[in-house]
């Protein structure tokens, strides 16, 4: 019997991935559907489907549960989700669907599920917006009152991709042929959740952590993975492997830069990188309950959250992705309800007058004293070849990410704001 928190929506790992025989002759029938070309996100999406990262969703979201998650953060049954999963069509390409059809799914060339209809909708500009408030809109400086839309369509990437979609939605369960280049590109990093839930069991690990990665790990990414080797009994270090926004570090680069952490300072026993195959959202303290979700489905029963998760600009207070995991709702069934836990830990940073880590609950000391960490931050200074504060990074990580920007050609210009700045401290 596993010690290991259950998977999400109580029914196991729910895997729509297909293999052997029956994925070759889904693939034969395939070539004779209707092809829809898909997003990078919906691809992401699809992948997570179908190697049981979404259990228990089966396939894209009927309206009542898009209405349902976006409102009230549970599908029409009542099983908690907090971010909305849909697949866009155009207009034209809807036009030619009926309920009970079968299409497939394509990305370049690629076909990575088919999908059987079970309902059509169409979204409107209002329906979209609607859904922009309710999954992007926080409590930061950017998300006030009329601010908000003078801003977004700018500066939110997860706005203007939920913008940016098409005019219907379509739904129901698919059939997932292809888990894309990740088992290729990231071999020993790309794991599925039953992998993973191995490895813990391999490891005697039943209370585990996970910290999520957008950004190169720095001292205070590090100091969060090592509190809680402190109470748990293992962290793993979750990397994101999708698509990210321009300016952004790659997966490669980042995954290079965890392995020369965990070489040098971490108890390798204690510690376990892996990697996950979606686009990031950017939706702040949404997204914060998504990693929580997901992770539970990966073996996962804590959910590292720390200043501004997952967050974009100033859409967002500084701890609201903490705050929201006491909003949430709560039934009463383990089957329907979130089962990963948050930890929520304080401002992190170093502190010259301690000498060494801390965060604002350990630390007396002026802001004078302490060196603010971010991943904006750091991706700022390394982009314009500025000096990096003493005490930000570990040397060895810092050599490794300034030759990957040394070799860049093209620079994208990296904002700063009060969150990432910290201004706000």
């Amino acid at each position: 019997m596993s010690k290991l928190v259950a998977p999400h929506g109580g029914k196991g790992l729910v895997c729509a991935l297909l293999e052997g025989s029956a994925r070759e002759a889904e693939l034969k029938k395939a070539a004779g559907l209707k092809q829809i070309e898909i997003s990078a996100r919906a691809k992401g999406d699809l992948i997570m489907m179908g190697i049981g990262g979404f259990s228990p969703l089966t396939g894209f979201m009927k309206k009542a549960d898009w209405k349902g998650v976006c409102e009230n953060f549970q599908m029409a049954d009542g099983t908690f989700w907090p971010v909305p999963i849909t697949l866009d069509v155009s207009a034209a390409d809807a036009a030619g669907i009926k309920e009970g059809d079968e299409i497939a799914l394509v990305r370049k060339g690629e076909t990575f599920a088919t999908m059987k209809v079970e309902e059509k909708y169409e979204m409107t500009e209002s329906d979209k917006k609607w859904e922009c408030e309710k999954v992007f809109r926080g409590q930061g400086e950017d998300s006030i009152g009329d601010k908000f839309w003078q801003v977004a369509m700018d500066d939110h990437p997860g706005v203007q991709m939920v913008m940016a979609q098409k005019e219907f939605n379509l739904a129901g369960p698919v059939k997932v042929l292809s888990e894309g280049e990740y088992p290729a590109e990231y071999p020993g990093i790309y794991m599925r959740p039953a992998q993973v839930r191995a490895m813990f069991e391999e490891r005697g690990w039943a209370n585990v952590a996970a910290l999520q990665l957008r950004n190169p790990m720095h001292r205070s990414h590090e100091y969060l993975a090592k509190i809680a080797v402190e109470v748990c009994d293992g962290v793993l270090i979750h990397s994101l492997i999708g698509n990210l926004k321009p300016g952004d570090i790659p997966a490669k680069v980042r995954i290079k830069a965890i392995d020369i952490l965990i070489e040098k300072y971490f108890v390798k026993e204690n510690v376990y990188s892996a990697g996950y195959p979606l686009d990031m959202r950017y939706a702040g303290p949404r997204e914060g309950l998504l990693h929580a979700t997901f992770r539970q489905n990966y073996g996962v029963n804590n959910m590292l959250i720390g200043r501004d998760h997952a967050g974009v600009g100033d859409f967002y207070g500084l701890f609201e992705a903490q705050e929201i995991f006491d909003r949430i709702p709560v039934t009463g069934d383990p089957a329907k309800d979130l089962l990963c836990k948050p930890m929520k830990i304080d401002w992190t940073f170093y502190c010259h007058e301690c000498d060494g880590m801390a965060s604002l609950r350990t630390c007396p000391h002026d802001k004078a004293s302490r060196v603010i960490l971010s991943g904006t931050k750091l991706r700022k200074a390394l982009s314009e070849g500025a000096e990096v504060v003493d005490h930000f990074g570990r040397d060895e990580v810092l050599a490794h990410l300034r030759e990957y920007y040394e070799g860049l050609t093209e620079k994208v210009e990296v904002k700063m704001q009060g969150a990432a700045s910290g201004s706000k401290m």
